[in-house]
């Protein structure tokens, strides 16, 4: 049986957002810093998306050409969504924010903003909504840095491409946990993006190339796993941090 994983996809986020140039810029930097970015451009497809995809975050504009997102938000909370909300608008006032944290929101950006800030908001969102206060995460001696998507093993550096620390990233969260290949697809890819077939086999093996075959198990017909380190406690679950 596949463990069954609270956060299949902890980085998928969704964008609300009608600018369509601000929109394209935040998917692409968002992807380039290790997110699964999906972006709509109005409330009546964000109800659509919120409703069909379990996301892990969602960065919404107050300022919507059918409405307002603080209206979204109410709806999300009053039906007991607790997925972090990240606001971000021009509407920059401490009048403004106090309305939107105290609406339900998690954070608040004005714009014009840093995508690093955003980034790193989004991060530290994700993690105190896990229970986590580090930002990094080890395991079997190797530790990865989402913030920058490098790592190291004992003294050596590791580098790896995006999707390679995707699907590190997945395992090293949830060690002992089976994951299927579907659940890393969805990892990887957003709504637009083309599933290639092979994938999550061909990251797999760069990663057990830069990281030693036994660093992650095939587990045959179910998927992959990070074995759980020996001695972990039934309280933290896996003994990795």
């Amino acid at each position: 049986m596949v463990g069954r994983v609270g956060k299949e996809a902890h980085m998928r986020v969704l964008v609300i957002e009608d600018d369509a140039i601000l929109r394209d810029g935040l998917t692409a930097g968002l992807r380039m810093s290790g997110f699964t970015p999906d972006a709509v451009a109005c409330l009546e497809d964000a109800r659509a998306a919120l409703a069909t995809t379990a996301f892990d975050g969602v960065v919404l504009d107050i300022m919507l050409p059918d409405g307002s997102g603080l209206d979204l938000l109410a709806e999300m909370r009053r039906g007991g969504r607790t997925v972090p909300v990240l606001l971000l608008t021009a509407r920059d006032r401490v009048a403004d924010r106090v309305q939107g944290l105290d609406a339900g929101a998690d954070d608040y950006l004005g714009k014009p903003f840093d995508l690093s800030e955003l980034a790193a908001r989004l991060r530290a969102l994700l993690r105190r909504q896990e229970g986590r206060a580090e930002g990094r995460l080890s395991c079997h001696g190797v530790t990865i840095d989402p913030g920058s998507l490098t790592g190291q093993a004992g003294e050596t550096p590791l580098r790896f491409s995006r999707r390679e620390f995707a699907v590190l990233h997945a395992l090293m969260e949830r060690p002992g946990t089976i994951l299927s290949k579907s659940q890393l697809e969805d990892r990887l890819y957003g709504w637009q993006e083309e599933v290639e077939s092979n994938a999550v086999e061909v990251h797999v093996h760069k990663l057990r190339a830069k990281l030693g075959r036994g660093f992650i198990e095939t587990v045959r017909g179910l998927g992959y796993r990070i074995p759980a380190e020996e001695g972990a406690s039934s309280r933290s679950g896996s003994g990795c941090s």
